[in-house]
């Protein structure tokens, strides 16, 4: 039978990502879901740090804090009643003083700055063009956490802004990490408050910026996420209901897209050994305490101490002896 639907083809990239290789996501949503799936198979991820961040300008801006490990201009901070925010990162940076948002931040910039430096690659996912300007300061700003809409002015970052941005951070990341390889997308997440059609024109944008950009450094390259989404699955079965993400279905399937390209053989192989055993942590029996959930936790950790040569699996030994009620038996 001949085949009824468009694949995407994803050959194995030239540059393979290795079990001990460090990863750091940012950017949408979307870079959320993979990052977790990272982390759920035991590659040492420092997954979307800042928080989601969708405008390539902003998601720029937080990488060139993290290479210089320094913190956001006091201008940037805000306060919604008695909440402090800050303009340049998500909401989950919040305090009720000021001083306390100010460490959480410096914190996880250095976290970032060390991370970054140790990273052999770096995914980085747009999820869309526009962007909004504070009126005041004229800088774009990662989230408006919020603020009466006239203390904006909404813009369409064009491609030669996103180009230039970029060259900026690349020269700043080239000296600060030599090795790093970098990983774009386009996230398929869709954006429907800028209406259906300026979706399409903000995706288009981003989409040529990260053509250009691949073909202009040698270290860069594109993972087609968002044709994958749009073009291959296609259909609203595969979205969650709100008709806006994708659901968890089409996300493992991205995912499994996106590790047979950029995953070494021995990496696909672990992930085989540790879908099982990550399922089996998971398992909660109705009777802990019975021979068969025992003989059970055993095996668990037989197959554990087998891996922790190769990762890091010493909390989820740990937790298995934990359940185990005569461990000398």
């Amino acid at each position: 039978m001949d085949e009824f639907r468009t694949k995407i083809k994803t050959p194995a990239a030239a540059d393979q990502i290795g079990l001990n290789d460090k990863i750091f996501t940012l950017g949408s949503c979307f870079s959320d879901a993979m990052g977790s799936r990272l982390q759920a198979f035991k590659l040492p991820t420092l997954a979307n740090p800042f928080g989601v961040i969708y405008n390539p300008h902003s998601l720029h801006k937080l990488l060139r804090y993290a290479i210089f490990n320094e913190g956001p201009h006091a201008n940037t901070y805000l306060q919604q009643e008695d909440i402090f925010l800050n303009y340049d990162f998500h909401s989950e940076f919040s305090a009720l003083h000021q001083l306390e948002l100010e460490r959480s931040i410096r914190n996880t910039i250095g976290a970032s700055h060390y991370f970054l430096k140790e990273a052999r690659y770096l995914i980085v996912t747009y999820g869309t063009a526009f962007a909004y300007e504070h009126a005041n300061s004229g800088e774009v700003v990662a989230n408006c956490h919020k603020v009466p809409a006239a203390h904006f002015t909404k813009v369409l970052l064009s491609q030669k802004k996103i180009l230039e941005s970029f060259a900026e951070l690349y020269a700043s990341l080239k000296a600060f990490n030599p090795t790093l390889r970098i990983i774009l997308t386009v996230s398929p997440v869709r954006h429907i408050k800028d209406t259906l059609e300026l979706n399409s024109v903000s995706k288009s944008i981003l989409r040529i910026a990260c053509h250009t950009l691949q073909e202009r450094y040698t270290n860069v390259e594109y993972f087609p996420a968002y044709e994958i989404m749009v073009d291959d699955l296609r259909d609203y079965r595969f979205y969650k209901p709100d008709m806006i993400h994708p659901s968890e279905l089409a996300e493992d399937y991205i995912w499994e897209n996106f590790a047979a390209r950029f995953m070494k053989p021995d990496v696909l192989d672990f992930i085989k050994q540790w879908k099982p055993i990550r399922q089996a942590l998971q398992h909660k029996p109705f009777h802990p305490a019975s021979s068969a959930h025992q003989h059970f936790l055993r095996e668990t950790l037989q197959k554990l101490k087998a891996l922790q040569s190769r990762v890091d699996v010493e909390e989820e030994i740990n937790y298995v002896q934990s359940q185990i009620v005569n461990p000398a038996a």
